[in-house]
């Protein structure tokens, strides 16, 4: 109870799926929680202990295909819960959570619903949207809203009123021209899968943009769909 990842939230992670018993775009996982780590001042483990963790929490759980794991490290265990990082007395705390999941038929075959909630994304000198920090409430109430509205997922504006991101996924249109629009990435995490699907746009020549739009843009397009 003493942890900072509990006492505050203060803390870093990552989710990767694992296909064929190797977890996906590993190292650009790594990269993405290591710039965390030296963005909060957090002595992390090495890339090695990292990868070990995740690779040991596999094998122990014989776990191969249709997995994810969360990869969570915290600043570590505090003499007291006050916020001050100087008051941890421990090495950072690293977590490994390994489950076999797989989306629900029904996300595959109907998709999912999204609800425009007035929570807004920080800006990045309140609690900086680029951070994959433990500290999720902004994304909470997201959810609650959303979900107490009916929908599965929140679709959230930036703090100028365009489209940012959802509250656990990335969201894209595709317009009736035929591009693939996506949000100018400001007040969203740096999604992975979001950098692929734009990376596979451009070697099969789709026409994708990062870009501010607004809600009237999202309703328009005849599809519409999230990564994560």
């Amino acid at each position: 109870v003493f942890d900072s990842g509990f006492v505050l939230g203060d803390g870093v992670w990552e989710g990767l799926r694992v296909s064929g018993g190797h977890p996906v775009f590993l190292e650009q996982h790594l990269d993405r929680i290591e710039e965390g780590a030296r963005a909060l001042l957090i002595d992390l483990p090495s890339r090695a202990e990292l990868t070990e963790a995740v690779y040991a929490t596999l094998r122990a759980n014989e776990m191969t295909d249709g997995v994810h794991v969360r990869l969570m490290v915290t600043r570590g265990v505090k003499s007291t819960p006050y916020q001050d990082p100087r008051v941890t007395v421990g090495p950072a705390t690293v977590v490994a959570i390994a489950e076999h999941k797989e989306p629900l038929p029904a996300t595959v075959t109907e998709g999912i619903t999204l609800f425009t909630t007035h929570v807004r994304r920080a800006h990045p000198d309140t609690l900086d949207p680029r951070l994959n920090a433990h500290s999720k409430l902004n994304d909470v109430t997201a959810c609650i809203q959303a979900y107490t509205a009916g929908a599965d997922e929140a679709l959230m504006l930036d703090p100028h009123g365009f489209v940012a991101t959802c509250n656990s996924t990335h969201f894209f249109v595709v317009t009736r021209a035929g591009e693939v629009w996506t949000s100018d990435g400001r007040f969203c995490l740096g999604g992975i899968t979001r950098s692929h699907v734009l990376a596979v746009c451009r070697t099969h020549e789709i026409p994708a943009r990062e870009t501010p739009f607004s809600p009237p843009d999202v309703y328009a397009p005849p599809e519409a769909f999230v990564t994560g």
